[in-house]
């Protein structure tokens, strides 16, 4: 009868697994191109501060004192600037949006313009963790931070973590990237912990598997549940 029993349970919880089975790919939008990259790109040059949403900017245009001052980003990073409009200003950096402000300018108000964009406060630089991590959240990237590193600054991963669906989102020149990493892998030393860098954005998948288990398990009697534990670490 307890063979039975085991013989019950773990066809079943085959189909449980089987059932909610995916390969996880990502890069599917179709303005996305994908490339063969050994590792992501590192950021060009400095690292440097971007421009946020509801952020307070002291602009100022030489010569044009009537349209310099405090200005605020919207909740997009939008901002709203005399003459020229509405301006992009979101992961943009200060000297960035000077030179866009100074080309709108340029030639129909001001015959070459000079832009300074200061923000009114400097956040510290910081990596974005999300997902099946203990503790989500905006962790300072100060000296040489690696994913490892910061998976531990989050307190670890989660208990329905995916080790093998760990992503590194990075924006370099304008351009977005998306890395995929196995974290049992980089501890084990088959790869090199990558290194991390200000506002990238640490992404943690969810074992849809192990959640789905931990469901059936817990609809079934005592001895079938001793049971299906027992085969599921064999």
């Amino acid at each position: 009868m307890i063979s039975r029993t085991r013989n019950f349970v773990f066809a079943v919880a085959l189909l449980a697994l089987s059932g909610c089975a995916t390969d996880r790919p990502v890069g599917l939008a179709p303005e996305v191109t994908l490339t063969a990259l050994e590792t992501l790109p590192p950021p060009r040059g400095e690292i440097s501060y971007v421009i946020g949403p509801q952020e307070k900017l002291e602009i100022e245009v030489v010569g044009a004192e009537t349209i310099s001052g405090t200005y605020l980003t919207d909740i997009d990073a939008r901002l709203a600037f005399p003459l020229v409009g509405v301006l992009e200003f979101d992961g943009r950096t200060p000297a960035e949006a000077a030179v866009m402000i100074a080309d709108r300018l340029r030639g129909r108000y001001l015959l070459d313009p000079q832009v300074r964009v200061i923000p009114e406060e400097f956040p510290v630089p910081s990596i974005s963790v999300g997902g099946q991590v203990k503790r989500p959240g905006s962790y300072p990237a100060v000296g040489r931070q690696t994913l490892l590193r910061v998976i531990n600054q989050a307190e670890g991963l989660a208990e329905y973590a995916q080790k093998d669906d760990v992503l590194i989102l990075r924006t370099v020149d304008s351009e977005r990237y998306i890395g995929v990493y196995n974290i049992t892998a980089i501890e084990r030393g088959n790869y090199p912990d990558p290194q991390l860098f200000p506002n990238d954005i640490v992404m943690v998948g969810d074992s849809v598997q192990r959640r789905r288990l931990d469901d059936f398990l817990q609809i079934l009697p005592p001895l079938l549940t001793t049971s299906a534990i027992l085969i599921t670490r064999n």
